[in-house]
């Protein structure tokens, strides 16, 4: 069984190369037991930031604490981390036993003892049995379980994940991650995440860092980036979003009346003030109409149709700018120039402050 799990601390890290900082003055904390991912768009700074926890980059300026313990200054030995990269990083020649049995025997332990340790953790991962297989015998998604096998086989205070899915194809990863996702919460473990694949995030993480230009943008639930996002990046990030203008009136609690388009919504106003504000509105809150309703509705012309098996996707040209539509109703689906009426679901749009 795994030791204790320990949290991660960053108390205002910097890391710069010359005068470009990579990662700048972040600070936040990965509690003991819980899968945190890190995620943004290529050169935001999370891969630097993983790099930085695992001690294979120093910091420039800040404290990095592990379990209570300030690490900052000691090497990746000395830091009781494991890392799962995202090549998987497999010895070709080796079996999948010596494999994971490797870092117990390069660390000391004979080499009995360290087949023992491997052994446990292939059973641990659903790989029982395949001992004597080479990693050119197995498929892409039973190399990334013995990947995660030789991370855990030292029993890690905190394990990290770069990218672990970004080579296995759409069905395998959605495997792998749940995979990814039981193991963490059976063994209790503290994981760091790392993806810029924001659905990927949205299913394995108890809480998403987003990082945008080497800060973090924002941070918090699944569920609260994806329906309260502070910022126009956040809201285009985390899933799709519509971005549309629109007018906030005057204050009642936490509410406000928003005028979109033709439509008024009462929406939490967000602290943000009456006048013209952004309004970011999910693609499944958009509700399609062939026929004028007698409710105030959007009115618009199909622009383009796609069939995706589950769901239609639509652009729709709109008097607030095209839109983009996901419609369940792939029995009855609407042609380019087709006149349709939007509706405004109830969830999934929100104020965004500026």
């Amino acid at each position: 069984m795994a030791k204790s799990a320990s949290s991660v601390e960053f108390r205002n890290v910097s890391k710069r190369y010359g005068a470009v900082a990579a990662v700048n003055d972040v600070s936040f904390t990965i509690e003991p037991g819980t899968l945190v991912t890190l995620l943004g768009p290529s050169g935001c700074g999370k891969t630097t930031t993983l790099r930085l926890i695992a001690g294979l980059e120093m910091a420039s300026e800040g404290q990095i604490l592990i379990g209570g313990r300030d690490v900052t200054r000691l090497s990746a030995a000395e830091r009781d981390v494991s890392m799962v990269f995202q090549s998987y990083a497999l010895f070709p020649h080796m079996t999948v036993l010596e494999n994971v049995a490797y870092g117990p025997t390069v660390s000391g332990v004979p080499k009995a003892k360290a087949h023992e340790m491997a052994r446990e953790k292939l059973h641990v991962v659903g790989l029982k049995g395949f001992d004597a297989r080479l990693p050119s015998e197995l498929s892409g998604g039973q190399q990334q379980r013995v990947a995660v096998a030789r991370a855990l086989v030292l029993e890690p205070q905190v394990l990290l994940f770069d990218e672990p899915l970004s080579n296995l194809d759409a069905k395998l990863r959605r495997r792998v991650r749940e995979d990814i996702r039981d193991l963490q919460r059976t063994l209790n473990l503290t994981v760091a995440y790392v993806t810029h694949d924001q659905q990927e995030a949205l299913a394995v993480s108890d809480r998403v860092i987003v990082m945008a230009n080497s800060v973090i943008a924002q941070t918090g639930a699944p569920r609260e980036l994806y329906e309260q996002p502070a910022s126009l990046f956040v809201s285009d990030f985390i899933g799709d979003a519509n971005i549309v203008e629109a007018a906030l009136g005057q204050h009642q609690g936490d509410t406000a009346p928003v005028s979109i388009g033709k439509v008024e919504k009462r929406l939490k106003h967000r602290g943000v003030k009456p006048g013209k504000v952004k309004v970011a509105i999910r693609p499944e809150s958009l509700l399609l109409m062939g026929s004028r309703p007698n409710a105030p509705a959007l009115e618009g012309r199909v622009a383009k149709a796609a069939y995706l098996g589950t769901h239609m996707e639509y652009t729709v040209a709109t008097e607030l700018g095209e839109v983009f539509v996901v419609d369940r109703a792939v029995d009855r689906p609407l042609k380019p120039g087709v006149e349709v009426f939007l509706g405004l679901g109830d969830h999934g749009i929100t104020v965004v402050p500026d």
